[in-house]
């Protein structure tokens, strides 16, 4: 497992998405490594966030595949930043989410190149800010997708080495309410209560949760007035919502707008800002028949799921090129100190992903017809 040298490498590279120095660090290894195998590097540079980097191999007749994945991780310096290992797992920032997910296909590319001397219709794009939302590669991410038939994502596998073939959509929002300042003992009647009509939005937008199809509204942060004696003046209310159907996301739009619209406490009026962060990546027929098609190159089986979190997945797949997710390694304790990824599941997934990848080199269309999984 030579390739868990490389990892260790950039693990010990503190890349917290608001450490650019760290993450372009990072960048620096990754463009080195690709370069090798011929990628020419397209650099998009940013001031304060990492650079984000397109590593671009020949282009020829047909399919055309995009490898996914991001060089940033949540921690600071001096929170969560070793290294280390014992026989079954590696654990460090980013092992699992997701620097081990892209050692996997630099470790895929590697196996392809040894093998034929060149590799065609396959870029990699790896961005920096995906930890804190993408807001920033959101749109480049969109640009670029729309030249590629297939996209391979790298974020961790699931328990059963699971790929991914639907997340949430998700958005964030708040809404800043406006009432009116007055005593609450001497002229109570005169105030007109901020508070009061955030209480009616929160039940309102809570009625918005449908479990059984996957959606949920959640309010997650309220602040408002001044003090006990005083009609609250102002109130906010920040949200989230997930869902998992786009018809979901327009009925929820809807009922947002409405919602901050309508005044529960007479007086009151309300202002509404936010955004879909991440647009639901929904199954489909395609993903279907590309798995399908997987299973019969590979001899490997391959199991599904759908995810309540979202990744640049999402991303690409809005766009409408045919996307599958998880072809990471196995770990858990992402997002915290316990951080750890199952070295076996390392070795499965670069050995998926290199018969995947051969298979495409040596049959530019995956013998489907681009049509099947577009």
């Amino acid at each position: 497992m030579t390739f868990l040298k490389d990892l260790e490498t950039i693990i010990n590279i503190n890349s917290y998405t608001q450490n650019k120095a760290g993450v372009d660090e990072i960048s620096a290894h990754m463009t080195q490594w690709f370069e090798a195998l011929g990628f020419q590097t397209k650099c998009f540079e940013r001031e304060t966030l990492g650079n984000h980097n397109l590593y671009v191999s020949k282009k020829t007749e047909g399919l055309k595949i995009l490898l996914l994945g991001h060089n940033d991780t949540v921690f600071p310096k001096g929170k969560f930043e070793d290294f280390s290992e014992d026989e079954a797992w590696v654990y460090g920032p980013g092992v699992c989410d997701m620097k081990g997910g892209n050692i996997v296909a630099l470790q895929a590319l590697r196996n392809l190149y040894a093998q034929n001397g060149k590799i065609e219709n396959i870029d990699v794009l790896l961005v920096s800010d995906e930890e804190s939302g993408s807001d920033d590669s959101k749109a480049l991410t969109s640009k670029l997708a729309k030249e590629y038939d297939v996209c391979f994502v790298f974020e961790a596998a699931g328990e059963h080495l699971e790929v991914v073939t639907g997340r949430k959509g998700v958005g964030t929002f708040s809404i800043e309410i406006k009432g009116k300042a007055s005593h609450a003992g001497v002229r109570y009647e005169e105030g007109i209560n901020a508070n009061l009509e955030a209480s009616h939005k929160l039940i309102e937008l809570t009625k918005l949760t449908n479990l059984e199809i996957g959606t949920t509204v959640n309010v997650g942060k309220i602040e408002g007035g001044i003090g006990a004696n005083t009609i609250s003046p102002t109130a906010s209310l920040l949200l989230e919502l997930r869902y998992t159907q786009n018809t979901e996301r327009d009925r929820l739009l809807k009922a947002l707008e409405k919602i901050s619209n309508s005044s529960y406490v007479k007086g009151t009026t309300a202002n509404l800002s936010g955004q879909i962060q991440r647009d639901v990546m929904e199954a489909n027929e395609a993903q279907k028949a590309l798995i399908e098609h997987i299973e019969k190159i590979t001899n490997i089986e391959i199991k599904t799921e759908s995810r309540g979190g979202v990744s640049d997945a999402n991303i690409v797949a809005s766009q409408g090129v045919t996307t599958l997710d998880g072809f990471g390694p196995f770990g858990d304790g992402d997002h915290t100190v316990k951080e750890r990824a199952l070295k076996s599941s390392f070795e499965q997934r670069i050995t998926l992903m290199t018969k995947i990848l051969m298979h495409h080199q040596n049959d530019h269309n995956f013998n489907t017809g681009e049509e099947n999984v577009k």
